[in-house]
Order: structure tokens, then C-alpha cells, then sequence
């Protein structure tokens, strides 16, 4: 503290806020004529007022802190009453000159208005639906199969090359297809089959356009496996994965295959003598 008050002795520190000649602090729109506010703890107990004992006054220095020496102003500023303002507080008030006037703005019927927003509505939603479709469309067309697929969507087959009683396997959109030339013994069995109690009930005669040829999927519907033909319990196809057994019409009869095997589109031309597949 001694080194304080000999640094306080050495150096004039200037005032942290104008003051007056006589010493009194000044500041705008600070009045310091006023009484300090009454206090329980002096004179005059319940007072309301302002004491008439105690004037207004100020002391100023400097001290020692973490920081190093500060210099300090003491002011006892008087109470003075103030009112709470919200944050909103203006009343609402219809005829008030800052609010502009619309009324000139203001349609005469409302209906049309109502009309002009519908058929506004109704335009966007329309836009909207077309661009939509159209984005569809174009990401559709990105899935679909290109020209190389397509060219193969479509085989034709000489029946004439294929001998009675024998299979012949081709490709057709990257599947397997069984086209067999059905003796008349063969075509006998496959139609006195009671095929209404079977796991896939289907008749001969809805799976082939000609009794003589049968014509489908040489895919395994249990896990998609390539089945052998003339093989197997019942005469037809057999698949050695997993041991499912098909007739002489492509039916399941045995094994853990669910459906028969399927039958693809396909047509006859040019006078029975060709097979078109696709």
C-alpha cells in the first residue's frame, strides 16, 4: 500500500469524467440539486421523499486490482421513479394518420378475385403435374433396355429342323428356352394327367398352342437353376440342384420347386413352318 500511495502522490491521473471548477462532476441530463432517496437505514423511517439531510456527492481515486491501479468515480445518483414499458405498448387506434388508406386498392366484387386466385391455383397445379410427368418419363427412359436388347427381343425358330420326339434349347433375352417336338404317346400322357390335384394346377392344353409343340422357360422356378431334359421320374425335365421333377408338359410333380415352368409368349407363322418368340 505504500508504493501505492507514493504512486498516487507521483502521478496525476486525469479525471474519468468532465468536472466543474469547483470539483463536481458533470454529466448531460444528470441533475446532482436533487435529495438522495429516502432510506430505512438513516433518518427519517417510512419517508417517501427525497432525504433533506443528505446532498448529493461524488468521491473519485484510484486502487490497486488484479488488473494493476485503477482509477475509480463514485457518483450517489438520486432514485428517481420510472414506469415499466413492455415491449409493445402502442394502443390500437383506427384512425391514426401513420396508417395509410387501401380502400382505393380494394376490389368491388370479391367473387372475381376469387376466380383469377382458383384459375391461378388450377394453371400451377397443371404446370406442376406436366413438369412432373415429364421428369418421370425421361428417368424412365434411362431404365429402359437398349438397342442391342432390344433387337433380341424377338426370336424365330425353323420348326422343320427339329426332329420328332427331341429338344432344342435357345437363347431369348439372355434365358433359356425349351422348345420340344411332343411324340403322340407323349401328348397322350400329358392330357390323361389328373393335373387338378397337382401343386400347380394347370391342363395340358392351356400351356401349348399345338399339341405337338411345347414351347417355355428353361429356368427352375424353386432358386432359377437350368433343369435337364428327358430326365427326372416323370419323363420330362429334371433339376439336378435340388431334385425337382417336371412332366412331359413342364409341371411340377416332385421336389421343392413351387410352379411349373413358365411358358413365354410366342406365335406360329408362315404356315406352321416357323416359331416366333417374344
Amino acid at each position: 500500500m505504500a508504493a501505492v500511495q507514493a504512486f498516487k502522490r507521483a502521478v496525476s491521473i486525469p479525471p474519468t469524467v468532465r468536472s466543474l471548477p469547483s470539483g463536481v462532476p458533470t454529466a448531460p441530463l444528470l441533475n446532482l440539486a436533487v435529495q438522495a432517496p429516502a432510506s430505512e437505514h438513516g433518518h427519517g423511517h417510512g419517508q417517501v421523499a427525497s432525504r433533506s439531510d443528505a446532498q448529493p456527492r461524488w468521491a473519485g481515486g484510484i486502487s490497486r486490482g488484479s488488473s494493476g491501479i485503477v482509477s475509480e468515480t463514485y457518483l450517489n445518483s438520486p432514485y428517481t421513479n420510472h414506469q415499466q414499458r413492455l415491449l409493445h405498448t402502442s394502443a390500437a387506434c383506427k384512425d391514426a394518420s401513420e396508417v395509410p388508406d387501401f380502400s382505393g386498392y380494394r376490389a368491388n366484387n370479391t367473387a372475381n378475385n376469387r376466380a383469377l386466385s382458383y384459375f391461378m391455383v388450377g394453371g400451377m397445379g397443371v404446370l406442376s403435374a406436366s413438369v412432373a410427368k415429364s421428369s418421370v418419363t425421361e428417368f424412365l427412359q434411362t431404365m429402359a433396355a437398349s438397342a442391342d436388347v432390344l433387337a433380341l427381343a424377338k426370336v424365330e425358330v425353323e420348326l422343320s429342323a427339329i426332329p420328332e420326339g427331341k429338344n432344342v434349347i435357345i437363347k431369348w433375352r439372355g434365358k433359356p428356352v425349351f422348345i420340344r417336338h411332343r411324340t403322340s404317346s407323349e401328348i397322350e400322357e400329358a392330357r390323361s394327367t389328373d393335373w387338378k390335384g397337382l401343386r400347380d394346377p394347370q391342363s395340358d392344353e392351356t400351356r401349348v398352342k399345338k399339341p405337338e409343340w411345347l414351347v417355355m422357360l428353361g429356368v427352375c422356378t424353386h432358386l432359377g437353376c437350368v433343369p435337364i431334359g428327358e430326365a427326372g421320374d416323370y419323363g420330362g425335365w429334371f433339376c439336378p440342384c435340388h431334385g425337382s421333377h417336371y412332366d412331359i408338359s413342364g409341371r411340377i410333380r416332385k421336389g421343392p420347386a413351387p410352379l411349373n415352368l413358365e411358358v413365354p409368349a410366342y406365335e406360329f407363322t408362315e404356315g406352321d413352318s416357323k416359331l416366333v418368340i417374344g
